[in-house]
């Protein structure tokens, strides 16, 4: 049963060891021309004009999580296209009444306001 693992031991084993040579190889060959304005941290192509360590708005992180819920409705989604032929009726009223609780869950997202950004 070893065995059959022994293949991607020595696939991880040639990985590990050319990304080692390949880095190494860069950072000792490699150009280095250090000056002020490439050591300097920036943010966006310009300097940082505040800390930072500031607080975000609650909004951003609510459709963040709304946009992963919605994405996760995707990502079952297809799988579910695929088989749907096997699955039959069942399969399909059961995605019906889980697509039914995601839309409900948008429309009270909706009416709440969440997905307005002022």
């Amino acid at each position: 049963m070893v065995e059959g693992y022994l293949p991607i031991l020595i696939f991880l084993g040639v990985a590990v060891g050319l990304s080692i040579v390949l880095l190494g190889l860069g950072m000792l060959l490699g150009p280095r021309h250090p000056d002020e304005e490439k050591d300097s941290p920036f943010e966006c192509g310009f300097a940082a004009f505040e800390d930072a360590r500031i607080k975000f708005d609650i909004r951003y992180y609510l459709v963040a999580i709304l946009f992963i819920i919605f994405d996760l409705e995707i990502a079952f989604l297809f799988p579910w296209a695929v088989v749907l032929d096997k699955i039959g009726l069942f399969g399909l009223f059961s995605m019906g009444i889980f697509l039914l609780i995601l839309i409900v869950g948008f429309i009270y997202e909706w009416k709440q306001g969440a997905l307005e950004w002022e």
